[in-house]
């Protein structure tokens, strides 16, 4: 029997959100809500188990504003800052739990991450900080495969991200894909049957070296035949009302407050 999960979508923006600082919107509207975007991240929930997709810059925020009031883990894409920087967030999460919070990334972004959030992992020089993350990394023997965390079940895969390797997660019919330059077979495999596939379009109408533009999702998804996409990662060139008159059908931006259904 299928079980559902919610998704929400924390945040849609790129690496600067939107408006960017100094309130500069670019193209966007600031007359719309939807053009107000925090950086990329993404909860799944059941009645038993909140996952969240990286911890950015406004990490605290998004949770605070969506109310979520348990996290039991945290699923990395990868290292860079709009996606991790917002990790001593989890000091908290650790606290109220008296837990170790567990994180889960490939090998890169929790080398990545034990460098520059060392504290996080081993403690501090007294008590007083503790450490607060148990590390559990996500190897070829995990890529393409159901993993299960509590009652949910994930399909983490790798993403081609220009510079470096991302992970994408697919649940169940939804799979979440930030940020991307390219991917191969096999994460088109993985992919293969969802029936709602969110991901980065940051580079929107042009050529880019690290992310996806609209020309690359369409040929993606000519392969993979999900039956609604929706676009995160917008930058600040991507107005949601002229998204909205321009995109395909089926082709839809991501907003944050955005709420989804998956089964798994």
């Amino acid at each position: 029997m299928n079980k559902t999960a919610n998704i929400t979508v924390l945040g849609c923006g790129n690496s600067t959100g939107v408006p960017a600082i100094c309130n500069y919107w670019g193209a966007c509207d600031p007359n719309e809500p939807k053009n107000i975007r925090t950086r990329c991240s993404i909860a799944v929930q059941t009645d038993e188990t909140t996952l969240i997709i990286d911890t950015g810059p406004n990490f605290r925020e998004q949770i605070n504003r969506e109310n979520i009031t348990r996290i039991d883990g945290i699923l990395y894409t990868h290292a860079h800052s709009d996606h991790v920087n917002g990790i001593d967030e989890l000091r908290v999460i650790s606290r109220k739990s008296d837990k170790l919070v567990k994180i889960y990334g490939n090998k890169g972004t929790l080398e990545d991450l034990k460098h520059r959030f060392n504290y996080m992992f081993k403690g501090g020089e007294i008590d007083l900080y503790p450490p607060i993350l148990d590390p559990k990394e996500l190897n070829k023997d995990h890529f393409g495969r159901v993993q299960s965390f509590k009652d949910l079940k994930f399909t983490p895969f790798i993403q081609n991200h220009g510079t470096i390797d991302s992970v994408g997660y697919r649940f169940g019919d939804f799979a979440y894909s930030v940020d991307i330059w390219d991917i191969d077979n096999t994460a088109i495999k993985t992919l293969s049957g969802i029936k709602t596939w969110l991901v980065d379009c940051a580079a929107y109408k042009s050529p880019n070296q690290v992310h996806a533009n609209l020309e690359k999702i369409y040929a993606f998804n000519e392969q993979i035949k999900a039956k609604t996409v929706y676009l995160t990662s917008l930058s600040l060139e991507m107005d949601y009302q002229t998204l909205c008159n321009e995109l395909p059908k089926d082709y839809k931006p991501a907003y944050d407050g955005l709420k989804l259904e998956c089964l798994y």
